[in-house]
């Protein structure tokens, strides 16, 4: 049997005799009660990218669900196994979270092997298959005139938030709580080398600084 990585054994035994004393009385009530979160976050797989390290979140404040690029599909109720929508389902028919946020981020692998089309990342494999659903069929998407390839790459890590949110939007249970108002969208951007943080403003369409960002 391979040993488990060391360091993994080293944080888990830091966090037992420093963080976890001062967490205790939490962590009991959460296993008592129950999870009961009012934000869900739909991230990216990217170790440089934690939520709970982002929002400095504690134990049972985000339900956090991620994947390569931070990816929501559209509603498709088949056959098949959907664990973005399961969770989703689970967030919002059972947790009743009253918020969704669709964490992208700058340097994202998955965006990049989208948009350079590299291998391994063929249209055949796992990762492939999964970034064709950024785009609606018979959409193209291509680099503008004058537009270098750093802007091009920023602009389609934001897209897919966009695109992200607007699949939300075709399931109908999230569907019905945003139109009653129990249930709120939103979008953010991480910048990985600054650590900045940019959330979506649905009026304007336009990433804004959290630094100045309202809170709802």
């Amino acid at each position: 049997m391979e040993r488990f990585p060391r360091h993994l054994l080293d944080g888990y035994r830091a966090f037992a005799t420093q963080r976890l004393p001062t967490e205790q009385s939490r962590y009991r009530d959460l296993s008592e009660r129950g999870q009961s979160p009012e934000v869900m976050v739909i991230g990216c797989c990217d170790s440089r990218v934690s939520p709970e390290v982002i929002f400095d979140a504690g134990p049972g404040e985000l339900f956090v669900v991620r994947n390569v690029a931070n990816l929501v599909p559209v509603y498709q109720p088949d056959s098949g196994a959907h664990g973005v929508s399961a969770a989703l389902e689970y967030a919002v028919n059972v947790l009743k979270v009253k918020h969704i946020v669709v964490l992208g981020h700058a340097q994202c692998g998955g965006i990049r092997a989208f948009i350079d089309k590299i291998q391994p990342l063929s249209p055949g494999d796992f990762i492939g298959k999964w970034m064709q659903m950024f785009i609606k069929p018979g959409e193209v998407v291509e680099q503008r005139e004058h537009e270098t390839m750093q802007d091009f790459t920023i602009r389609i890590e934001k897209a897919a938030v966009f695109r992200s949110i607007e699949n939300l939007m075709t399931f109908p249970f999230v569907r019905e709580r945003v139109q009653n108002g129990e249930t709120n969208l939103h979008g953010a951007y991480f910048g990985v080398a600054e650590g900045s943080l940019f959330v979506l403003d649905r009026t304007t369409k336009e990433f804004v600084s959290a630094r100045m960002a309202s809170s709802e």
